[in-house]
C-alpha cells in the first residue's frame, strides 16, 4: 500500500538528485530510505529511478510519478490549509490573466465561484491579447494566467490543462451556409468570406498551417484581434471566423451562433494554466489555482465548455521551458 510518506520521499529524491541529499534533507538515513523506494517501485511495479556515479534521476515512469505526486501532496497540504481555515476565511487579490475566448467562458462562472465560496478574495481578472498577457507574466505582474505557448513565462510554472477544438462560427441565420450543412470542408470555408486574427497570432498561424497543408489558398476579406468586434461584424453578415467554440459566448446568446466542424483538418488549441513558483503563491493564490482547475473540469464535465478536453487526470505543475508546442491564441 502506497502512502503519503513514500510520495514525500521520491519527490524529494528527484529534487535533490541524489539519495544522500534526500536523506540529509528528509533526516532519515539513506538504507532506510532505499528501502521506501524500492517498496514504492515494487508496489508500482515499474523502476522510477536511474541510479548512477552522478546521482539519480527519474525514468520516464518515475517523471510522470513526480508530477503527479507532487500534486497530491500539494492537495493535502492545501486541505490543511483548509481545514484550519475555511475557504469563507481566506482573504487577498489573486490576479488572473485569460485571453478573450477563455475568459467569455470561464469568467462569469469563476467569479460567482469566488464570490460564494471566498468572498474575501478579490479576483483581479485581466483581459488581453496573449502577447500582452505573456509581457505581465514575465514582469511578475500576475499570479496566475492560462495562456496557449509553454514558454510563455520562463519564471512561472505551467500545466497543461485542456484542448479545444476549433470552429467555424456563423450567425445561426446566415445564408452563407445551406442550412442542410453539417460541417465544412476548407475549400468550402475558402469560398466563404472569412475573417482571421492578423497574422503574428498564434491563431492565424495555426490556420494557415492548415490551410497550406491541404494545399487551400487562404483569402481572407478582413483580420481582426478584438473579439468583441468581430463577433459583431459576423451578426452584420460580413463573414465566417475560425475560433473554439468559447468564441459564442463573447456576445448574444449561444442559440444566435451556427457552430460547425471543420471535416478535413484537426485544428486545436492547447490552454496552459500557469502560475508563480510555490515559493512564492501566496495561500490564497494556491487555493484560486486549485478551485480553478476543478471549476474547469466541472464545466467540462457537465458540457457547458463544449468542444473542450481535459489534458492530464489531475494537474501537476512543471517548469515551463520543458514543453514544446505552437502558440494559439
Amino acid at each position: 500500500m502506497i502512502d503519503l510518506r513514500q510520495f514525500r520521499y521520491f519527490v524529494q529524491i528527484v529534487e535533490s538528485g541524489s539519495l544522500a541529499k534526500a536523506s540529509r534533507q528528509l533526516s532519515i538515513v539513506q538504507p532506510a530510505l532505499s528501502q521506501q523506494i524500492a517498496k514504492l517501485e515494487e508496489d508500482i511495479g515499474r523502476p522510477l529511478l536511474v541510479r548512477s556515479s552522478r546521482g539519480v534521476t527519474p525514468t520516464p515512469n518515475g517523471t510522470a510519478l513526480y508530477h503527479h505526486a507532487k500534486f497530491v501532496l500539494r492537495q493535502v497540504d492545501q486541505a490543511v490549509v483548509i481545514a484550519r481555515k475555511e475557504k469563507s476565511a481566506l482573504s487577498g487579490c489573486v490576479k488572473l490573466g485569460l485571453a478573450p475566448t477563455t475568459n467569455c467562458q470561464l469568467g462569469l462562472p469563476l467569479m460567482r465561484h469566488i464570490r460564494q465560496c471566498m468572498p474575501g478574495v478579490s479576483i483581479n481578472v485581466i483581459e488581453g491579447m496573449s502577447v500582452h498577457l505573456q509581457h505581465m507574466a514575465q514582469i511578475g505582474e500576475l499570479d496566475l494566467a492560462i495562456l496557449f505557448h509553454p514558454k510563455a513565462a520562463s519564471e512561472m510554472e505551467f500545466e497543461p490543462l485542456l484542448e479545444e477544438d476549433l470552429f467555424v462560427i456563423l450567425p445561426a441565420d446566415s445564408p452563407l451556409v445551406p442550412p442542410m450543412k453539417k460541417s465544412l470542408s476548407l475549400e468550402e470555408i475558402a469560398s466563404l468570406p472569412l475573417i482571421v486574427p492578423s497574422t503574428d497570432r498564434g491563431l492565424r498561424r495555426c490556420i494557415t498551417a492548415e490551410f497550406s497543408h491541404a494545399n487551400v489558398p487562404l483569402n481572407a476579406v478582413a483580420e481582426i484581434d478584438s473579439l468583441p468586434l468581430l463577433m459583431r461584424c459576423l451578426a452584420d453578415g460580413m463573414g465566417v471566423t475560425i475560433k473554439p467554440m468559447a468564441a459564442i459566448h463573447s456576445w448574444r446568446e449561444p442559440e444566435y451562433w451556427r457552430v460547425l466542424p471543420i471535416a478535413d483538418a484537426q485544428m486545436k488549441r492547447t490552454s496552459l494554466l500557469y502560475s508563480l513558483p510555490e515559493k512564492k503563491l501566496s495561500p490564497c493564490a494556491s487555493v484560486v489555482r486549485d478551485e480553478l482547475y476543478l471549476l474547469i473540469r466541472e464545466l467540462i464535465g457537465s458540457g457547458s465548455w463544449q468542444g473542450a478536453r481535459l489534458l492530464g487526470p489531475e494537474p501537476a505543475f512543471v517548469q515551463s521551458p520543458h514543453l514544446e508546442a505552437d502558440e494559439v491564441n
